[in-house]
């Protein structure tokens, strides 16, 4: 048996940051691409959001619960669409600068389980549910401290639970 000693395991823990910052740099991409990929398709309008909202209604077969949130989503969606809109941008430009990346990471969580919940039964089951799990493992592993804006702030006060 190999014990490792003090100098390597900070090697390996800056690898481990490192991993999880292109982690961190990957999932905030995706939601600039869906941000703009959405725009494209009219999806943060009224109307191609409630469509969006009714097909799963339709089709999914998330919880009646959650369907009943999701009813409310589209009977409202002049007002959650752009809402949508803004919280995919805000969370893609926060995880690519890795600002805030702990508050921004169990936001994007949540919402892709929201959203994970919301297409049960009309995707691959493993579609959004890997990007939940990373985006925990962001939080988890400060993965801002990398490549960040959050590495800078650290600086100044290390024991913040913002980074």
């Amino acid at each position: 048996m190999t014990i490792a000693n003090p100098t390597q395991n900070v090697a390996d823990q800056g690898s481990a940051a490192k991993g999880l910052a292109i982690i961190r740099l990957t999932i905030g991409a995706m939601f600039v691409w869906v941000f703009f990929e959405n725009l494209g398709k009219g999806l943060y309008t009224a109307g191609g959001y409630s469509s969006l909202i009714n097909y799963y209604l339709k089709a999914s077969h998330a919880p009646a619960a959650w369907k009943a949130v999701m009813g409310l989503a589209a009977n409202h969606a002049a007002m959650a669409a752009p809402m949508q809109g803004l919280t995919e941008i805000s969370l893609g430009v926060l995880l690519v600068l890795g600002l805030f990346t702990r508050p921004a990471a169990v936001v994007a969580c949540l919402f892709l389980a929201s959203l994970w919940v919301s297409e049960l039964g009309t995707a691959w089951i493993w579609e959004l549910l890997v990007s939940v799990l990373a985006s925990l493992g962001l939080a988890v592993g400060r993965a801002g401290r990398v490549w960040g804006i959050d590495a800078l702030l650290a600086r100044r006060n290390p024991s913040s639970p913002w980074w």
